[in-house]
């Protein structure tokens, strides 16, 4: 009797061992290469069409509130997969390094538990295209690669493959998917799209031809209560020889703003990108479906950093403005997240690590500085409990933009310009997020917002603290003679 209850017992405990084994999830990331926050979810393109990525957003939760720690490729990648902040992980600059190997990147975690896992696409760290630890299948390139007939590096084979990349991806994540059909899998798709020079595949080239892109509220500002530094570069110039060039040179009070253009096709271009995207997430959707494992699979789709459409009278990224440091965000989960839902609290793409990991019921490294954002999901919580930090730091090939810290609660957010005179004009920013969305109106001269000013910056003191912040190796100095050659962080944007 004991002995068929012994049985009866290590069989129950198998099955509900395979059981949990099976109904752990898999996860199929999506990442596109630069994006506007509100360019999906918002209809602020209404001839942009994404069936696809709607999908998402109908049949799971959009967050209006995702946040990178450095809006630049290749640090945004490098926090997303250590779980921590570029100072901690080393890579702060583009394609310059992997991060630190002592860190404990989460696909090799999930490893751990039995997880297969793929990196296809886009990595764009240290500058080659061969494997990294933690994935049992790789396919990716150099750097930022290019849109037709790439060279690829497959599990360590470098090969030619004819064709558009972001088709490229797609085939072989539906081939990884072929493959993988007993064991819970991590896909991470990581598209070349939507970075610049902007190539639409063949057949979306001349998609939405009456596209038009209304003036921002920001476009018409004139920097007169913005830090000198940003006059400097709209009068002179952000690139290494230009920014030496105007050492000394007279910078403008104000700039006058020019005239705001509705069409502009290196823009639309760079939606076109998008529409191949949408298309591979789809064939990924239907395969997972015929599969069978479609509800089982939480789908995660961002940008790895934001991108201004004229905002604040830029393109490009790297600034603390919201269009920036914030990206279009969305995961389907029905096992958890309720169809149509929208998620105000903020979270950060250093919490999607523990997030993920959370989810697989694998073991959080102690060395992640996020916070699994699980109980968001769950509706137990309304975001991360601490402020939002953030943090950029001067490139060498474009010093006229500063090294930047940047602080954001719900309602304020505060710049500082720690190595920029304020006696020359590099005044700090605070703006009331709440009353002022758009960041039009610089209070850090108002006496009515001295109070708000000294919280915000204690809360900076804070956050450096608590994430153990420590300075950049490079900070400009104007050369004593000439214009000296610059090596290094001049590969990509």
């Amino acid at each position: 009797m004991r002995r068929g209850l012994l049985t009866t017992t290590a069989l129950l405990c198998a099955t509900l061992s395979s059981f949990a084994a099976t109904a752990r999830p898999n996860f199929v990331f999506v990442m596109i290469d630069d994006m506007a926050p509100d360019a999906l979810y918002n209809n602020r393109f209404p001839f942009l069409k994404t069936p696809n990525l709607d999908r998402l957003a109908r049949e799971g939760a959009v967050f209006d509130n995702m946040m990178v720690t450095t809006s630049l490729c290749s640090p945004s990648r490098a926090s997303i997969l250590t779980g921590t902040y570029a100072h901690m992980h080393g890579v702060r600059y583009n394609e310059t390094q992997d991060p630190d190997p002592k860190l404990v990147q989460y696909p090799q975690a999930l490893q751990k538990v039995g997880y297969k896992t793929a990196q296809i696409g886009k990595w764009h760290m240290d500058h080659h295209a061969r494997p990294r630890p933690g994935f049992d299948y790789w396919l990716s390139f150099k750097g930022q690669g290019v849109y037709n007939d790439p060279e690829l590096n497959e599990n360590g084979k470098v090969l030619k493959q004819k064709g558009y990349i972001t088709d490229i991806l797609t085939d072989k994540t539906i081939e990884f998917l072929s493959r993988t059909k007993d064991d819970p899998f991590c896909i991470q798709l990581w598209h070349k799209a939507c970075h610049g020079p902007f190539t639409p595949a063949e057949r979306h080239k001349d998609a939405a031809p009456d596209g038009r892109f209304k003036e921002p509220a920001s476009w018409s500002i004139d920097f007169s209560d913005r830090p000198l530094w940003q006059r400097r570069i709209k009068a002179h110039g952000v690139h290494y020889k230009k920014w030496v060039a105007s050492e000394g040179k007279p910078v403008p009070d104000y700039i006058r703003p020019g005239k705001w253009k509705e069409t502009n096709t290196t823009r639309l271009n760079m939606l076109r990108c998008l529409l191949a995207v949408d298309e591979g997430l789809g064939r990924v959707m239907q395969t997972l479906e015929e599969q069978g494992r479609l509800e089982n699979t939480v789908i995660i789709f961002m940008a790895d950093n934001g991108y201004f459409f004229g905002e604040h009278r830029r393109g490009d990224k790297r600034l603390a403005y919201e269009e920036s440091i914030r990206v279009p965000f969305a995961i389907r989960y029905p096992a958890m997240l309720k169809g149509g839902s929208r998620i105000k609290g903020m979270v950060a793409n250093i919490d999607l690590a523990p997030t993920i990991l959370e989810l697989a019921g694998a073991e959080i490294p102690k060395t992640m500085q996020g916070e699994s954002f699980v109980p968001v999901m769950q509706g137990k919580a309304e975001g991360r409990t601490a402020p939002f930090f953030y943090e950029y730091f001067q490139e060498k090939y474009a010093p006229g933009i500063p090294t930047l810290l940047a602080i954001r609660t719900p309602e304020w957010k505060y710049i500082a310009y720690p190595h920029e005179s304020a006696e020359e004009g590099n005044c700090d920013e605070l703006y009331h997020l709440k009353e002022d969305p758009k960041e039009l109106k610089n209070l850090i001269h108002w006496p009515e917002a001295e109070a708000q000013l000294k919280t915000m910056q204690r809360l900076l003191e804070d956050a450096k603290k608590q994430y153990v912040y420590t300075e950049p190796p490079y900070k400009y100095k104007p050369p004593t003679k000439g214009i000296p050659r610059v090596v290094g962080e001049t590969r990509s944007r």
